[in-house]
């Protein structure tokens, strides 16, 4: 049997203190998310890639997610440091975040301190943008892994919904103050002290903020320390044996994680272009219909079209931070019928009324990707950046859904597992069953032995959720630059003037980008379908 030293804590005097320092760190992964979404795309262009090329450079993001969540989750899993099992790995990954994202900044200025041909400056600092690009990828998929495995760690069952909503708060917060942040001109705010254009002081911003929310979580969060590890089947021993434990867990996935994982990954067909491509589809769509010819001679396109997407990526933003709050009050969470506050005397008869109507979160998710699917279908027919924005803001809805419903199942699924509420033994001989007390003193921020289970192997089951996360991103990669090099086979016809005149492309013809978003729409229909069937698991 494995055993412990220590019961989890968060520092706080209430509950929504405790939840804010225990999430922070997701405002600092998001923001940097934002940064690198919003400018990254336009930013390679900038340099001289197509977007064929810029397709293949962006596979670092599903092969960071596919290779570095499950590793790490795995290494986590087994950490018997005495700072805890994520914390280390968490801090660890943010210090490398922070260089990478300025290495990214300023790779023409690091390239010019120690190359002086001009030819073999721009291959080197296309080559040391892609590779800081990469590396802001795996790094930042570590402290992912771990932060979303500290919640699940920290929390009881019947918390799990609530830590997960307050996780897609806080990133949809960090994506406010990213998109913000790029939405306006930092030059005219700050001069050329963080750098001389917009992109170089948000990466220096972003590394900042990934450092500062990283530091207040890992302060916040006191963990339990594994001591020693209990001898299970489901962990592999010998040579590669994070890789074998990966593989056989992956072949014996219980059949409601299964569910889990099929439906997390169809959705992913449509969500990873819009992603990747929405802020730079609605730059481009401005540039399309709303500018006139002689305003595209403009000398900071990428500057300009970042901020068209920043604006609406702030949009967007703020609909999803919003229904991160509203939507957990009107859906039931999966463990409602096990534990439900008692409500004021006075409105009790309301409050009945509506748990009867009430939605559960399952059915949320379902509608979330139908939502999200009809918005896609309406891409080829924007003719303004308006209406381009309209779209991408919509998509904030089903996107908080997306954030927390997959991780509060698979959340509730491993603490099960764990606390021998499923197919896995009990822990250090118990099994953590859920008592009144146990909730009470949950519901009072009082951490108690048995009060949560050990979430022993949230690293490795999150990791193989990250891989039905990244597969799909692969083929939608693979799809988009299909797309690309049909319809736009040169760089994008709107950034054209800007680094390739005599690849002028017409800009009358369909833009590849809402093309690609289209198709993915239809993986988000599957998903709706593989959704529900969970239901029946």
């Amino acid at each position: 049997m494995s055993t412990w030293s220590g019961v989890p804590k968060v520092e706080g005097s209430t509950e929504t203190i405790r939840m804010v320092l225990l999430t922070c760190v997701s405002i600092g992964i998001t923001f940097t998310w934002g940064v690198e979404m919003t400018y990254c795309t336009p930013y390679l262009l900038s340099l001289g890639l197509s977007k064929g090329q810029t397709s293949l450079v962006w596979v670092a993001g599903p092969l960071s997610g596919l290779v570095v969540q499950p590793i790490i989750g795995v290494i986590a899993d087994e950490s018997t440091s005495k700072w805890g099992r994520r914390r280390p790995i968490i801090v660890i990954g943010s210090l490398i975040v922070a260089l990478s994202l300025i290495s990214l900044g300023f790779t023409k200025e690091i390239v010019a301190a120690f190359v002086e041909d001009k030819e073999t400056a721009r291959v080197l600092t296309i080559m040391l943008a892609v590779l800081s690009l990469y590396s802001v990828d795996f790094s930042i998929n570590a402290v992912m892994s771990c932060a979303r495995s500290l919640v699940v760690d920290t929390l009881p069952i019947q918390k799990q919904q609530t830590g997960a909503a307050w996780s897609s708060r806080m990133g949809s917060l960090g994506h406010i103050i990213g998109y913000a942040m790029g939405a306006i001109d930092l030059i005219q705010i700050f001069g050329t002290s963080l750098g001389d254009s917009q992109f170089k002081q948000l990466t220096i911003i972003a590394a900042l903020g990934m450092l500062g929310t990283s530091a207040i979580t890992c302060w916040a969060v006191t963990e339990r320390v594994l001591v020693t590890v209990r001898h299970d089947p489901r962990r592999s021993q010998g040579n590669f044996k994070v890789v074998r434990q990966i593989w056989s867990t992956i072949l014996t996935l219980p059949p409601r994680i299964q569910g889990i994982c099929n439906a997390v990954f169809w959705s992913w067909i449509g969500w990873f272009p819009f992603i990747i491509y929405s802020s730079t589809w609605v730059g481009e769509t401005y540039y399309r219909y709303d500018v006139s010819a002689d305003a595209r001679e403009s000398n900071d396109a990428l500057g300009d079209m970042g901020r068209i997407g920043s604006m609406a990526l702030t949009v967007y933003s703020t609909v999803s931070f919003i229904s991160a709050w509203i939507l957990p009050a009107l859906i039931q969470a999966p463990e409602d019928k096990s534990f439900t506050h008692r409500p004021p005397q006075s409105i009790a008869p309301l409050i009945e009324a509506f748990n009867k109507v009430k939605p559960d979160l399952l059915s949320a998710w379902v509608v979330g990707n139908l939502m999200f699917a009809c918005a896609m279908f309406l891409t080829p027919f924007a003719t303004s950046f308006r209406f381009a924005t309209a779209i991408v803001a919509l998509c904030g809805i089903p996107w908080s859904v997306a954030g927390w419903a997959p991780t509060t199942f698979l959340g509730i699924e491993v603490n099960k597992l764990s606390s021998g509420g499923g197919s896995s033994s009990p822990v250090n001989g118990t099994h953590n069953n859920i008592e009144m007390r146990d909730v009470l003193a949950a519901e009072d921020g009082k951490v108690e032995p048995g009060t949560s289970s050990t979430g022993e192997l949230s690293g490795v089951y999150f990791g193989i959720l990250n891989i039905y996360v990244t597969i799909p991103q692969f083929l939608s990669t693979l799809m988009s630059g299909a797309v690309f090099a049909m319809l736009e086979p040169g760089k994008s016809p709107e950034l054209a003037t800007e680094a390739h005149p005599s690849e002028t492309a017409d800009t009358n013809g369909p833009n590849a980008i809402a093309v690609t978003m289209f198709i993915g729409a239809l993986g988000s229909l599957v998903a709706a379908a593989v959704a529900k069937k969970l239901r029946y698991i």
